[in-house]
């Protein structure tokens, strides 16, 4: 029996200091830890403690809902088919074929000669969730995008948008926020605690759909601007900002519509200096598919100005002095080092497959939280108050163990919620004012138990060990319900829901401990030690 009090209690304070330790950052400020913190940190095996995370309703941030234009979704795979085709047709020797988007959804071939429709059928075989049409000219042909090809396009725009926008989150470094899709093609954006919150915006709606053109420098500008365009060209623009990010001056520029390159094929993006200027710029490397394609835009294109095009804006449209082989290229414009850091994250993270609408923006202050977490605070402690004046008085010296055990559960919640880095909510501080009545419960099961043995005549020894093992099962059964509640709670809920799950949980698990290792530790300690004759109960 010795020996199974040692454990019991050993397990009790070890499970007690190592909460407190991770309670510790939470309790005094990540600002104010003193020295010796940091002799401490190298030893604990999981992660460096911090303060425990709070959710959006607690610390304030932002709230944004976004809707993805789907049918933006089907144009770029169209316009990327597009990219493919003509490749792929040059492959097999086809010259002078234009391949052009027409609609949205359909891509309409000309050949110059009708009879290289049929050499063309090995390539167009590849594309058969695109229906075919023949068009009112001879070497005419239309693909289109069918409607359940196009359904699948939006749905999986909307999934890689979830995942992108995911990625450029964790590069910008917010803890713990909540990112998931509602409905059909809207998606949720919690961002607790930011502290910038127009250059989140700016880093979440960016679609950074990066794409190499050619400059169609056969035609006047001047030309296109007055309402000229030539077919198969399009005016963009160049922004030239000042030091302060306004732009003071629109550069046009004539550029072909045939996107030679886009940003699917880099491996990476980084933010550098210019040894001349001084000012960053982002160099950005291709893979091996993408350096190849370079490297034959770049030989073919000698002497010509290639358009390096973000969202539709010109950041440069430098001179093709000879063959680029390398697959490194650079986007260059003033640029602060913030600015180049954010466009090398959205690079990084990839492009949206579909551009994004913000619906809807709202910003909780941290004010507002604090009332929450003051009102939650409050509830508990009075709750808890309450709680433990109950016990106290109605089972006297073992409602004080009791209650014991209660603060030794708090205490251990909240150690474990910093332990796993887990985000405090407002309804997890709820689920924590249910873990107090929870607590209570398992003890007043026990108690009742052990005063019927007292009652049937049995020692103290007796009725303590024959009280705990009658009321085990009814402990089990309960917290095991409960545990299962939580799981479901947690697979299928969302956001505030996890949060009132994850403490929930914790809190059940927890519960179990304290009260069948905690205070039966501590009545084995009394009756063995101390030879209590008498129990106060």
């Amino acid at each position: 029996m010795k020996q199974a009090i040692g454990w019991r209690l050993t397990a009790l304070l070890l499970c007690t200091g190592l909460s407190l330790l991770y309670l510790f950052p939470s309790l005094v400020g990540p600002q104010r830890l003193p020295s010796w913190w940091r002799y401490v940190r190298p030893f604990l095996v999981t992660a460096p403690p911090e303060p425990i995370n709070l959710g959006l309703d607690l610390q304030g941030g932002m709230h944004l809902v976004l809707e993805v234009d789907a049918g933006q979704a089907v144009a770029n795979t169209v316009l990327r088919r597009a990219a493919e085709l003509r490749r792929a047709l040059e492959r097999e020797g086809l010259r002078g074929v234009t391949v052009e988007p027409e609609g949205g959804r359909t891509l309409r071939l000309r050949f110059a000669d009708p009879r290289d429709l049929d050499r063309a059928e090995t390539v167009l075989g590849a594309y058969r969730e695109m229906t075919r049409a023949a068009g009112g000219e001879p070497g005419e042909l239309r693909l289109t995008v069918s409607d359940a090809e196009a359904s699948r396009i939006a749905e999986a725009a909307v999934e890689q948008n979830v995942e992108k926008i995911r990625n450029r989150v964790d590069q910008f470094g917010v803890a713990e926020p909540l990112i998931q899709r509602e409905g059909r093609t809207r998606i949720v954006v919690q961002l607790p605690g930011i502290k910038e919150p127009q250059r989140a915006i700016n880093l979440i709606g960016q679609t950074a759909l990066l794409e190499f053109k050619l400059v169609d420098d056969r035609h006047s500008v001047e030309e296109a601007l007055a309402g000229t365009v030539p077919e198969g060209s399009q005016i963009l623009y160049e922004k030239v900002v000042d030091e302060k990010g306004n732009v003071v001056r629109r550069t046009p520029y004539l550029i072909e519509r045939q996107t030679l390159l886009t940003g699917d094929t880099l491996t990476s993006a980084e933010v550098r200096l210019d040894r001349v200027t001084n000012e960053p710029y982002v160099g950005i490397e291709f893979d091996r598919e993408g350096a190849r394609i370079f490297a034959e835009v770049t030989e073919k294109n000698v002497g010509r100005r290639l358009a390096i095009i973000l969202d539709n804006t010109v950041y440069s449209a430098p001179r093709i002095n000879e063959k680029i082989p390398g697959g490194q290229a650079q986007i260059t414009g003033r640029f602060t080092v913030q600015e180049a850091r954010d466009l090398a994250i959205v690079l990084r993270a990839g492009a949206l497959p579909a551009p994004v609408n913000i619906i809807a923006n709202l910003t909780v202050g941290p004010s507002l939280g604090q009332d929450s977490i003051a009102a939650g605070l409050r509830a508990s402690l009075l709750g808890g108050l309450l709680v433990i004046v109950l016990m106290a008085a109605y089972y006297r010296g073992a409602g004080l163990i009791a209650d014991g055990a209660l603060v030794l559960n708090l205490v251990l919640l909240l150690g474990a919620l910093a332990m796993i880095r887990a985000t405090l909510t407002l309804p997890g501080i709820a689920g924590i004012a249910l873990t107090i009545g929870m607590a209570v419960d398992t003890n007043v099961l026990i108690f009742e138990r052990i005063r019927e043995e007292l009652r049937l005549g049995k020692t103290v020894r007796a009725g303590i060990d024959t009280g705990y093992e009658k009321a085990w099962v009814a402990i089990i059964d309960s917290h095991v319900t409960t545990l299962i509640t939580a799981f479901a709670l947690f697979l299928f809920g969302s956001g505030p829901v996890k949060g009132f799950a994850v403490t929930l949980s914790l809190g059940v698990i927890i519960n179990l401990f304290t009260a069948i290792v905690g205070t039966k530790v501590v009545f084995d300690w009394l009756t063995r030690r101390w030879q209590v004759r008498r129990l106060s109960i």
